[in-house]
């Protein structure tokens, strides 16, 4: 069965979308990610333009973030306080995102610009995150204890001026770095069509310490906060989010998360920065061949409209 989309302006199989979504959603609430950072590959790899991809993909995302929130609040495993930081900053990093999202496309580079992200930021992140996982299981299997500090304890640039307490997070920084993290963490959701989790997550755990309980919630809802902005600047700015898409990833990623969201209560936290960080380099290395490899097309012809 298929459905033609009126922004995309192609038809896709409805079983084929609904499967990504809810295999997406699954990811999504495993690991406290928004799921863009698969989902909106994927729409690429499938045909769908670039622009209209990374647009309506923040759908689902805010639809999958929501679930996933909401589950949060419920287990108290929410930190609200450190969660509205994120939000503010989140919310100028989304604003700035759009804006050359809308400059990249009118140039004519969105493509090569939203390539060359995923390539530096996913093999990056994820190669960091890959040796720590190596490197606490082989100290492990030797008997040796990593010195590490425990939640609680900072790094000293986190002892910069303006400092707040969130006893939730066990944590007491300064809100610049924090305010600095999730104003990229805004820009690059909006620029890539990703929940930014995939930053966020590593960020809270290895940079500011949070326990790994808290993580979760807490990037969940500052992730479902600065992508509703996001999608509705992409909607009134754009004009890329394709509706009759977004219902599909929105159906098929909220009945994914549920199982998603169960599942990884039960996932060890060793385990989980080792998948997490398979994961960035699948898709960081996925986009790195596209790069590399000549294009069965080398050149096209167009016929453009031209304007008077």
């Amino acid at each position: 069965m298929q459905v033609y989309l009126p922004i995309a302006e192609m038809p896709v199989s409805v079983l084929l979308i609904l499967g990504l979504g809810a295999a997406v959603g699954f990811v999504s609430g495993l690991f406290g990610i928004g799921g863009g950072f698969l989902m909106t590959p994927l729409l690429i790899f499938l045909g769908i333009p670039p622009a209209v991809a990374v647009a309506t993909q923040s759908a689902q995302i805010v639809a999958s973030s929501m679930t996933n929130a909401l589950s949060a609040v419920r287990r108290k495993a929410l930190d609200v306080k450190l969660g509205m930081m994120l939000v503010v900053g989140g919310f100028v990093g989304s604003a700035l995102g759009v804006w050359f999202f809308a400059a990249a496309r009118r140039a004519g580079q969105l493509d090569l610009v939203i390539v060359i992200s995923y390539v530096s930021l996913f093999t990056v992140v994820g190669s960091l995150m890959l040796k720590e996982s190596i490197r606490e299981f082989w100290s492990s299997r030797r008997g040796v204890r990593l010195p590490r500090r425990r939640a609680g304890s900072h790094a000293s640039f986190l002892g910069w001026p303006i400092r707040m307490r969130f006893p939730r997070s066990r944590l007491y920084a300064s809100v610049i770095p924090i305010l600095g993290t999730a104003l990229f963490v805004g820009f690059a959701g909006a620029l890539l069509g990703i929940g930014g989790g995939f930053i966020m997550v590593p960020a809270l755990l290895y940079v500011f310490r949070v326990p790994t309980a808290v993580v979760v919630g807490t990037s969940h809802f500052q992730i479902l906060c600065t992508t509703i902005v996001a999608l509705i600047l992409h909607a009134v700015a754009n004009q890329a989010v394709d509706i009759v898409l977004a219902i599909l990833l929105i159906v098929g990623g909220v009945f994914g998360a549920q199982f998603g969201a169960r599942a990884g209560r039960n996932l060890r936290a060793e385990l989980f920065r080792f998948l997490l960080a398979i994961l960035l380099l699948g898709v960081g290395l996925r986009f790195a061949v596209e790069l590399i490899l000549q294009p069965n097309e080398p050149f096209a012809l167009t016929v453009q409209e031209s304007r008077t």
